[in-house]
């Protein structure tokens, strides 16, 4: 049924209006009956588009019986004996609005009430008249192009409709085929500006780690050698090296992120790799830091994955580590979740890390693998990059966790590994 929304009134109403009032025009004038019918026709065209927006589905229906009841009631008041009224053809439109809402049996269906609606007063006209063989024939070809009109203009309305359900296919297709493309094109290009960063990264880390390890060795020297001579040199002496550690282990992140990823795919189960990196991040942690409960949600008989293992628990350890910083010394719950994907093109196994910290704003959700884009106040920015770098080098897709709309808060991240390595292409993120 066709439960598109019309219009409470258009120009066709109008016209309607016009052609109504030119059957009002013509005899007989004076009775007030066929008046009264007629006005009543032109209310419910009128209130069609209303009665359809309030009951889309059963509405049709009440269309068509009140235009079938007040066609036979406009022949009754239009002739002498119904059967013969010269207003016959006003059946034609209850015929045609089943055509239009309905498909062709019930458009069947309905023609055939609206045709024994027409033959229910040739009872009377026995009664009075005998009907000769010419006008039973009559009768029938009235009755047939009934059926004819239907047909015609149910087969043009289910061609439509069909025309129509193709078009938003093809529209819904391109859009999906737009989306896909654009989401390549952005991989590419944040691919060439990873690469040509990481070349810059390499350089620079290269050049800086040098004269870090002199400064280094000078001020571990120095300490060495003041001792107890002097305190306060000597503890600056230990400043420098601290802060040249801290910057070492910049340095050493930057080689991370430029360093090319060679991958050692192997099957390997993932919770394992899962649960040595919740160890580990929970063994840098303070002693007494029991504020974050871990939640771990594995299905069961997961199959093996094409991983690196240790790569996998780098990324792993470092999604959970900003898990751990986000929720801070407040605490609340680490959700650990893995489970198999099977859906369309989809087959393997997709991990979802869950946090209840303050979450990420909207305005970074799309840039948040991009390097040098954090949302710590001390942060660098390359832990999220070196973790989609390794996730794509196992052919795997990462990304941020959509919003549940129950207002659950936190950040979320979803990591799918799939089930071969060479399927990588047909995994949708």
């Amino acid at each position: 049924m066709n439960e598109q929304k019309r219009l409470p009134i258009n120009w066709m109403d109008i016209l309607w209006l016009f052609f109504l009032a030119g059957l009002a025009a013509l005899p007989p004038v004076f009775e007030i009956h066929k008046q009264l019918t007629l006005l009543a026709i032109g209310v419910v065209q009128f209130s069609e588009g209303w009665l359809l927006a309030r009951s889309p589905r059963r509405g049709a229906v009440y269309i068509v019986l009140l235009k079938i009841a007040l066609a036979t009631l406009l022949i009754d008041h239009t002739g002498e004996v119904g059967i013969n009224s010269s207003y016959y053809p006003i059946f034609y439109l209850p015929v045609v609005t089943a055509a239009e809402y309905f498909g062709p049996w019930l458009t069947l269906l309905w023609t055939a009430l609206a045709s024994a609606a027409y033959c229910s007063y040739l009872y009377p006209a026995l009664q009075e008249y005998e009907i000769t063989a010419e006008s039973y024939s009559l009768l029938a070809i009235r009755i047939l192009f009934f059926f004819l009109a239907g047909m015609v203009v149910n087969r043009f309305v289910v061609e439509n409709r069909r025309q129509i359900k193709r078009y938003q296919e093809l529209a819904e297709t391109l859009a999906e085929t737009n989306r896909k493309l654009e989401q390549a094109q952005e991989e590419a290009r944040r691919s060439e500006r990873l690469a040509a960063l990481g070349q810059m990264s390499a350089g620079l880390a290269h050049e800086i780690r040098n004269p870090l390890g002199v400064i280094k060795g000078s001020a571990e020297m120095l300490h060495q050698k003041l001792g107890e001579s002097n305190p306060l040199a000597s503890e600056l002496a230990g400043y420098i090296s601290t802060e040249t550690n801290r910057l070492s282990a910049l340095v050493t992140r930057f080689l991370d992120f430029a360093r090319p990823l060679h991958a050692e795919l192997t099957l390997q189960q993932i919770t394992p790799v899962l649960d040595r990196a919740l160890r580990s991040v929970s063994m840098t942690r303070k002693d007494d830091d029991t504020s974050v409960r871990v939640e771990r949600q594995y299905q069961e008989n997961l199959p093996p994955l094409p991983l690196d293992e240790s790569l996998c628990e780098q990324a792993f350890v470092n999604l959970i580590q900003n898990a751990y910083d986000a929720m801070g010394n407040n605490g609340g719950t680490l959700r650990v979740i893995a489970g198999r994907v099977n859906s369309g093109r989809r087959n393997g196994v997709e991990v979802r890390i869950e946090d209840t910290g303050p979450g990420i704003p909207a305005e970074l959700r799309e840039q948040i693998f991009n390097p040098f884009v954090t949302t710590k106040k001390t942060g660098v920015g390359l832990g999220l990059s070196i973790v989609s770098r390794i996730i794509d080098g196992h052919h795997g897709t990462i990304r941020v966790a959509d919003e549940d709309g129950n207002g659950r808060r936190g950040a979320g991240f979803v990591v799918f590994f799939p089930l071969r390595a060479e399927n990588a292409i047909d995994s949708a993120s």
